[in-house]
Parts: structure tokens; C-alpha cells; sequence
């Protein structure tokens, strides 16, 4: 038995090297394809095309396009899956996403029904939008959306009064097994087992040699043709990263015209440049009028989120010149096993804890350059956008969904690959061009997120695609760009 155990074990481990190999190549050959047309492409402006496209095959980010900043002559009836909905300053990307996206659709007067679980220890937030309604279960014991309850939910809403226009779910919330019944349906994606795998071989690759070895790559491969199997049931597909919409055409091998990039957006209102908030927030947490850099870096602060790599980058940093300790201010807003190792490297190692969305405003502005040294390659970041569009630049793994979306150009910031070796040449580049460089690549950072990652620019976009895919034969032709009211 132990025999026959052995040698089905090493069939699995040799599949899956053969099928990340396969993979491997395929991804190569379009990230060079890529590459090559990208070169083109401007930073900041948006891409020019020919006078008259179709949207449902427009191979690039729709944030590259201008949609009237005005409502629609169209109000959409639409429906909602998400399987938690932000608590406060309790949120993780996707969350987040959902948030911004639907508060901004409900804004434009859009009838925004959201079929989520209920919160188990808190009140439920409330909005000033009556054209935004909740639709709440209690989660399964696993956590998740109760897909039961929700559908039937779903069902009594689209059998009263109108029926949904456009349904639209934030990754699984709603199930393919439900979704493939309906025809105007699109799935957001923010994280798929192609981009984990990434991720799990730079863990394996960081792995110390005291930690055991993870069976979860050769898991993970499997999940990945689970995935390359059910995908096509969801009718359209979102992509949050251009990355991400390569991936799914090519490796996922889904239609082009039924997949669509559109980049994240977050809330320009409150991140934006202000000085002031900048001096205040440094004021209130102590930051030395002395230092010469303020690094920042923001999220939950665990191993996948890439700090082991940043803190043993700054403290050989730190042992090599011990002026530096004084130099170098840490802030760090979140909360995690990490926020006491970064404490122990000196007083300059501020951990601030959770922030609420203000506080972060402030956060941004009192920083000379934001960090995010992610293990993970999953999504579009959220706290890359803030950022910049705070006028910082950035200091960023160098993984595709972040190099070929944010990072586009060395005048925005800069990368690494995720080793301490890398990540501590990148930090010493950092020093070496003093805060007149990163203000300048700040500035630059700000232009580009300005053109593209403004939770207007997403939300109008998503709106183009709602109507587009759930047009009837009555309505003026959505697909088409430029449209009438653009």
C-alpha cells in the first residue's frame, strides 16, 4: 500500500511540474506578446483608436476610455453577490472593491440590490441611497454565502415588480452552478488559482530551511483546471489587472469578447494630495522633522504580505549603517504578528493599528514613498491606487499584475523581486535619490491614477459594460464607443 501511495504521489508532483511547465511556456510567450505591443502605449494618455469600436472586444482596460461623467439616460435594475460586506476598516480587497464600486453606481441612481451575509457581531452600516437595498443572510458555518438562501432571495426580487437588468458577482459569491442559468451575468474577478501559484512558489522559494515544504502547489494545480473547467459558465468576465484579463483569454482559454479589463478604482474624494494632512498626521505620530525618509506601508501584517522579506531588508540595512536608524522613519498602519518585530528594529518603527478611510488619507500624505512588498500575486492592490493618487510613488513587488497595470515606468516608482537581496537594492535606490526624485515620481504616480484609477473612471465603466450586456433590442446600442452620451 505504502508503495502504490508513493508512486501516485510522484505521478501528482510529476503532473504538476509537466502542467506549470506547460503553463509557464504559453504565459511567457503572451507576457513578450504583451511587452512588445505595450511599448506603444503611452503612460499617462488614453489609448487612441479608431473613431467607432466594439466594446465587448476591446482587448485593453475600458479605464483607458472616456464615458460620460453624467448618468445615463438608462437607469439600471441591478443584483448583487458578495459574500461579506465591509465592516468598517475590516476589509480585504475584494470587499473594498464591492464597496466603492456599488456606493458610486447607487450615486449615479442605479437600483443597486446587494445579496450578502449578515454581520455576526456588529451593526450593519447605512447608506444615504434609498436606491440601495440589502438583502441579508445569516453566513454558513464555513463563513460563506448561503447560496440557498440568497437565490431564493435573488428570485422573489425578480419576480416582483422589474426584473434585474444585469447581475453581477464578486468573484464566487455567486456560485457557477446558479450563474450559468443567467444570461446577463458578470463575474469580477480578484484573485485566480493561476496568479496563487505564483505565489506559492516565491513562499517555497523564501521557505526557510527549518519550515516544512507545503503540499499546497501541487493542490493549487488541480484547482487551477478546476477552474479552466468552470469558468466558462459565468456569461462575461471582469478582470481587475491587464494581467489578469491575458490570463483568463489565454491560459483559461475563455473568448475574447467575453472577457473585459477594468482596472480598480478608489474613492478620489478622499484620496487626494493635501500637504497639510501630510504635517498633521506626521505631527500626531511623532515622525522626526529630522528624518530623511518616510517609508509607509499598509494592510495586514503577515508573512504572504511580504514582511519577513521587509524587515530582515531593513535591518541589514540598519547594521550596515546604523545612522540609518535615525534616518529612516517605518509607518505601518495595520495590526499582525509583524508589528512587534518591526517595533524591535528601533523607535523610528511606527505601528500604527488599523486605520479608518480618513485616517488613511492622512496616512498617504505625511509619507516620501509607499511600500508593498506582497508574496502574493493576486489583483489590483488597493493600497497601490490610494497612494498614488495621494501623489506618492511607489516601492513595489515586481509581479505582473502590479508591472503591467501601476509600475508601467520607472518615473512611477520602483520594483524588486521578492528576495531580501532585490528588495534591499531597491530600498538603497530609494535613499540614493533623496525626496526630490520621489517627489517627482510622485507627481507622476498622481497624473496616472488621476487618468485611471478613480472609483468614477471604474464606475462608469462597469456601468458602459452592465448596459451593454443587458441591452434589449429597444435600446440604443451600449456596445458601441464612442456612444452618443459619451
Amino acid at each position: 500500500m505504502a508503495k502504490e501511495h508513493n508512486s501516485s504521489t510522484i505521478f501528482s508532483f510529476r503532473y504538476g511540474c509537466y502542467f506549470l511547465f506547460a503553463l509557464s511556456f504559453v504565459s511567457s510567450i503572451s507576457f513578450m506578446y504583451w511587452s512588445r505591443c505595450n511599448t506603444q502605449d503611452s503612460i499617462f494618455n488614453p489609448i487612441h483608436q479608431s473613431p467607432s469600436l466594439d466594446l465587448l472586444s476591446y482587448p485593453s482596460a475600458w479605464n483607458h476610455l472616456s464615458f460620460s461623467p453624467n448618468p445615463p439616460p438608462k437607469l439600471l435594475k441591478l443584483a448583487v453577490f458578495v459574500k461579506k460586506w465591509p465592516q468598517k476598516n475590516q476589509a480585504g480587497g475584494l470587499e473594498r472593491h464591492a464597496l466603492t464600486l456599488h456606493l458610486a453606481l447607487a450615486k449615479r441612481g442605479h437600483e443597486v440590490h446587494i445579496f450578502t451575509t449578515s454581520p455576526s457581531n456588529s451593526s450593519f452600516p447605512k447608506y444615504p441611497y434609498p436606491n440601495l437595498r440589502f438583502h441579508l443572510s445569516p453566513p454558513t458555518a464555513a463563513g460563506y454565502l448561503d447560496q440557498a438562501r440568497a437565490w431564493e432571495q435573488f428570485r422573489s426580487q425578480n419576480s416582483s415588480q422589474k426584473p434585474f437588468d444585469m447581475t453581477h458577482t464578486e468573484s464566487v459569491g455567486l456560485l457557477y452552478t446558479r450563474a450559468r442559468n443567467l444570461a446577463h451575468v458578470a463575474v469580477s474577478w480578484h484573485g485566480i488559482a493561476y496568479e496563487t501559484i505564483h505565489s506559492d512558489v516565491v513562499q517555497e522559494l523564501i521557505r526557510s530551511p527549518e519550515e516544512a515544504r507545503s503540499s499546497a502547489l501541487t493542490d493549487r494545480v488541480l484547482r487551477l483546471v478546476e477552474e479552466v473547467k468552470f469558468f466558462p459558465s459565468y456569461a462575461h468576465h471582469v478582470a481587475t489587472s491587464d494581467h489578469t484579463g491575458d490570463v483568463l483569454k489565454r491560459i483559461y482559454m475563455l473568448p475574447e469578447e467575453r472577457v473585459h479589463v477594468i482596472l480598480n478604482g478608489v474613492d478620489e474624494n478622499v484620496f487626494k494630495l493635501d500637504e497639510n494632512r501630510g504635517r498633521d498626521f506626521r505631527r500626531k505620530f511623532g515622525v522626526p522633522e529630522s528624518a530623511t525618509l518616510v517609508i509607509g506601508m499598509a494592510g495586514r501584517l503577515v508573512k504572504d504580505k511580504g514582511h519577513p522579506i521587509m524587515f530582515e531588508a531593513l535591518n541589514q540595512i540598519f547594521m550596515e549603517d546604523r545612522n540609518l536608524r535615525t534616518k529612516v522613519v517605518l509607518l505601518v498602519a495595520g495590526d499582525g504578528p509583524w508589528g512587534f518585530r518591526y517595533r524591535s528594529l528601533g523607535t523610528n518603527m511606527i505601528v500604527l493599528g488599523p486605520l479608518e478611510q480618513t485616517q488613511l488619507a492622512g496616512f498617504y500624505n505625511a509619507l516620501d514613498i509607499f511600500a508593498n512588498p506582497t508574496l502574493r500575486s493576486q489583483g489590483l492592490d488597493h493600497t497601490l491606487l490610494e497612494a498614488m493618487l495621494s501623489g506618492k510613488p511607489l516601492l513595489a513587488t515586481k509581479f505582473a499584475s502590479i508591472m503591467e497595470s501601476v509600475i508601467v515606468s520607472p518615473d512611477l516608482g520602483y520594483s524588486f523581486a521578492p528576495t531580501v537581496a532585490s528588495l534591499k537594492e531597491a530600498l538603497y535606490r530609494v535613499l540614493r535619490d533623496g525626496k526630490g526624485v520621489l517627489g517627482k515620481k510622485g507627481k507622476a504616480a498622481r497624473q496616472r491614477a488621476q487618468k485611471l484609477f478613480t472609483a468614477t473612471k471604474m464606475a462608469a465603466a462597469y456601468e458602459r459594460l452592465f448596459l451593454c450586456i443587458s441591452k434589449r433590442k429597444t435600446d440604443t446600442d451600449y456596445c458601441k464607443y464612442p456612444h452618443p452620451s459619451d
